[in-house]
């Protein structure tokens, strides 16, 4: 080992420079710190559930809204009656859903639905072939009860089970071309009535912002139609229906916002 003996005057300023270097980066390494200490966007979003969060809470306020559309282009497509010989359908769906909370973790909710289906394209039906259009719109409105139970301890996931009594009414109308001169018109009435139940899934992906996933899995359906061919021919046909089994068909997604869901203290 090699030792130096440095004179007093040079270890005084050496101690200077050194003491110096300190108080310049402590600072900088306690920013350093801090920043360490900060939490990424992840950790403060998640951070906002954790305290006072309470979306299914009393008196607490829900507005949701689904929307579904399907474009499709057929060609040769087989089906029970007919084959589709080149066609094109295109369907929408739209639910505006409100509730209110009337205890912990129970809603009172009301939705309001309305679509359209539109189908044009050829058509055969043994022996002949033809031009079909068709046009329905309707609506329905569904009051209904929900019971949400959390799945995590901040309640930001969670699964909900839904009972609801739909009432619809939808018209259609049905155009049908022959040999170019042998037209049908076929007007008919609709009326739905649907008992069901509908569970799903909630999570918060942002503050009181929810994405949901629902579906029907058990429902009793009666349905009326009232048709109508060249203003002539009159139909009236009434169907019950009743289902238990997961329609991934039937598969709904949506947004929601809950208000109340953040307690806010000042």
């Amino acid at each position: 080992m090699m030792l130096y003996n440095i004179p007093y005057s040079k270890s005084k300023g050496l101690f200077s420079i050194l003491l110096l270097l300190t108080i310049v980066t402590n600072p900088v390494l306690a920013q350093q710190k801090d920043q360490d200490e900060k939490y990424t966007p992840y950790e403060l979003l998640s951070s906002y559930y954790n305290k006072d969060f309470k979306p299914f809470g009393k008196r607490n306020v829900y507005i949701g809204l689904s929307f579904s559309l399907e474009d499709r282009n057929l060609s040769n497509t087989d089906f029970l009656l007919q084959r589709v010989i080149d066609g094109e359908r295109l369907d929408y769906n739209i639910v505006l859903k409100s509730g209110y909370y009337t205890g912990n973790y129970g809603m009172v909710g009301l939705n309001v639905n309305y679509y359209q289906s539109k189908f044009d394209g050829d058509v055969f039906r043994d022996p002949d072939t033809l031009r079909s259009n068709r046009i329905t719109r309707g609506f329905a409105i569904t009051p209904n009860f929900r019971s949400s139970v959390p799945l995590t301890n901040n309640e930001r996931l969670s699964f909900f089970t839904e009972l609801g009594f739909t009432i619809g009414r939808s018209n259609s109308l049905t155009r049908e071309t022959m040999n170019l001169d042998e037209i049908n018109k076929i007007y008919s009435t609709d009326y739905n009535f649907r008992l069901g139940l509908s569970p799903g899934i909630t999570f918060f992906v942002m503050e009181a912002f929810a994405f949901e996933v629902q579906l029907d899995v058990l429902g009793y359906e009666l349905k009326i139609e009232e048709k109508t061919t060249n203003n002539e021919d009159s139909s009236r046909e009434l169907r019950q229906n009743v289902d238990f089994n997961i329609n991934l068909l039937s598969l709904r997604f949506g947004l929601a916002y809950y208000f109340g869901a953040k307690n806010i203290k000042n």
